[in-house]
């Protein structure tokens, strides 16, 4: 690997630059002070909410360049550089879809907020770790705020207990399975890739001078736009199949492993 061109660095953050205590490492914010000397800029992308990624990155938030909300949200500090909002029709359409199924959880993400049924207190619990900010309400379908994605969770697999029943509204919408317990559901140009090639064409960056890092399916249009892409060792099978390198899991430092190679 001839990493001497790369000139952008790009993460997932939950099982991927996240242990699994949903931390990153101290190993991590070494690593990137050295980037920056070198002028390499840095991209935290997730499918979580802004401020719940920016608690995350608290010390270098202000300088970094922060994709959010599976990609419907691309924002800088303060400055909301990109939002790609769900039509209100379609927002009802989703809702109607999971509001039969027993404990799934959707959440309606917005810019600054998230809202969320009342009925779960194990689901509340749970729901504190990705979003700092979110509003319990009685009806979803009157939330009037624009919404970016909708979240939806199964405390045992949404693989199989979600996915299956929102399958169908893929070609109208974006339907990804984020993780073990998500599937977000979003406009068709709400994904990772799409805001990450935004990105890509404001600064000028090529294929050969990016580095992706993923673990999930909704990592996958973001890594195929690179050279350089990584996929974890606890990857999902797809992410295996799509990267072209891998490096070690989320809890043996796969990311910082590679950037040090970089440096």
């Amino acid at each position: 690997m001839d990493l001497s061109q790369i000139k952008m660095v790009v993460t997932d953050m939950d099982g991927t630059l996240l242990n699994s205590n949903h931390e990153v490492s101290p190993r991590f914010f070494e690593i990137y002070e050295e980037l920056k000397k070198k002028n390499i800029a840095f991209v935290a992308a997730s499918g979580r909410q802004y401020h719940s990624m920016v608690d995350k990155l608290g010390s270098i938030k202000n300088e970094i360049l922060v994709i959010a909300e599976n990609g419907a949200l691309i924002r800088r500090q303060e400055e909301t550089l990109l939002t790609t909002p769900i039509n209100k029709s379609e927002v009802h359409r989703i809702l109607d879809a999971v509001r039969p199924l027993e404990n799934v959880h959707p959440v309606l993400c917005c810019q600054n907020n998230a809202f969320v049924g009342g009925d779960s207190n194990e689901f509340l619990e749970m729901l504190r770790e990705y979003y700092s900010e979110f509003e319990i309400v009685e009806d979803q379908k009157k939330v009037d705020q624009e919404v970016l994605k909708i979240a939806i969770y199964h405390f045992e697999n949404s693989e199989k207990h979600i996915y299956p029943n929102v399958k169908h509204l893929e070609g109208d919408l974006k339907v990804k399975v984020s993780g073990a317990n998500w599937v977000d559901v979003s406009d068709l140009n709400a994904h990772k890739g799409y805001a990450l090639k935004k990105v890509m064409d404001e600064f000028q960056i090529a294929s050969h001078e990016i580095m992706v890092f993923g673990d999930y399916n909704n990592d996958l249009e973001m890594l195929e736009l690179s050279d350089y892409s990584f996929a974890m060792a606890n990857a999902h099978p797809n992410v295996l199949k799509t990267a072209k390198y891998t490096t070690h899991s989320n809890d043996d430092f796969g990311v910082e492993r590679i950037l040090e190679k970089l440096l």
